[in-house]
């Protein structure tokens, strides 16, 4: 193994890192269990062909923090898939099968879906090693991306949110890159509080309406497999001119660090509710902190989805599983934002210290 592997290495993890391969299926994938202190890791297998070892360990630290602030029984974990998760169907299940059979003797890692896998593919997972949450409901799970747990999370997060920032959700411009799993969602709830989609982007483009996008109508639309851009209620706008687009919401969620250095001066969001992970990086974060922008860590934003898994893993209910993102979040994002703002610091500094402190305190419980 390449020595630079451990640049990852620090006193929280990673426990360990797996390298798979198998030659007879073409699976090339990458397992990383961060921390386990907390429990067992529950983190989602992503595929994409460009992923790698880098936004691996990222995902799995940020999962760390995510269930170590929800206070979830479980600790953290990530895996990518080399591979385009638009293959036919057939092949992707063989792949995803393969996937499940190689990482069935790490058994302090919990597999669930995440970009480019979904409820079917983890209940292949289960068919074949009987580990995966974010099941479809006919083998008892709660299809947190069909529910759309990620995204009412990101509006419980809003609504706390605005006591610490100059945003009203009723009335807000709202713009979502990456109208997905969770992004879809996120419109959809954070409308039921009044908000106004304005612009919203999937991989193939964009699409905008200053007078508001039609939100149930455009998830119809993308239900049909057609890109946003070519919605007829707004204007087609190319994905990367979101960032142009005048807002006060902005909500990455796709790909990570869609908001960098290099285009941070291009937003105009007063508030930044992260539905994908990593969205933000760290030095871009900072610049939106010095300009008055508030940006709820991700893995505060975001947790929604986790939590909904390990409600369903711990034999929980659909109903218990909102009731438990409702009460987490909200509590979270209101003691980070509060913590921060006591202390003049960013959000993120104040969420990471509240989650290291209880990875280290389970931590010094464990032999």
């Amino acid at each position: 193994m390449n020595d630079d592997i451990w640049r990852f290495a620090d006193d929280l993890g990673p426990e360990k890192i797996v390298y798979v391969h198998d030659p007879a299926t073409g699976l090339r994938a990458i397992v990383i269990v961060d921390n386990v202190a907390c429990g067992p890791s529950i983190g989602g297998a992503r595929m994409e062909p460009d992923v790698s070892v880098d936004e691996c360990f990222r995902l799995a630290r940020a999962m760390t923090f995510k269930n170590a602030a929800a206070r979830i029984p479980h600790g953290g974990g990530k895996a990518v898939i080399f591979a385009n998760p638009k293959m036919d169907l057939r092949e992707k299940e063989r792949l995803v099968r393969s996937f499940a059979r190689a990482i069935e003797d790490i058994r302090d890692y919990i597999v669930g879906p995440d970009m480019g896998t979904d409820e079917t593919c983890m209940a292949w997972c289960r068919d074949e090693i009987g580990r995966a949450v974010g099941l479809p409901p006919e083998l008892g799970g709660i299809p947190l991306d069909e529910i759309g747990a990620t995204g009412f999370g990101l509006s419980v997060c809003g609504q706390a949110a605005q006591a610490f920032c100059d945003v009203n959700l009723d009335g807000a411009r709202v713009v979502v890159q990456g109208f997905g799993s969770v992004g879809r969602h996120a419109a959809r709830f954070l409308s039921e509080q009044g908000a106004r989609l304005v612009a919203a982007a999937d991989s193939r483009g964009g699409v905008v309406a200053e007078g508001g996008l039609d939100v149930d109508a455009l998830i119809a639309h993308k239900a049909t497999g057609a890109s946003v851009a070519e919605f007829a209620g707004g204007k087609a706008i190319a994905g990367d001119a979101l960032l142009d687009v005048a807002c006060d919401i902005f909500v990455p969620a796709a790909r990570p660090d869609v908001i960098r250095a290099d285009n941070v001066h291009r937003v105009s969001a007063r508030l930044i509710l992260s539905g994908a992970n990593i969205a933000v990086t760290d030095e871009a974060e900072r610049a939106l902190h010095h300009r008055g922008v508030l940006v709820v860590p991700d893995f505060i934003a975001n947790a929604g989805g986790v939590i909904c898994a390990s409600v369903e893993y711990h034999g929980g209910t659909q109903t218990q599983a909102f009731a438990a993102i409702e009460e987490k979040i909200r509590a979270n994002t209101t003691t980070v934002l509060a913590d921060a703002a006591e202390k003049g610091q960013p959000p993120r500094a104040a969420a990471q210290a509240i989650a290291e402190r209880r990875v280290r305190r389970a931590m010094s419980l464990r032999r």
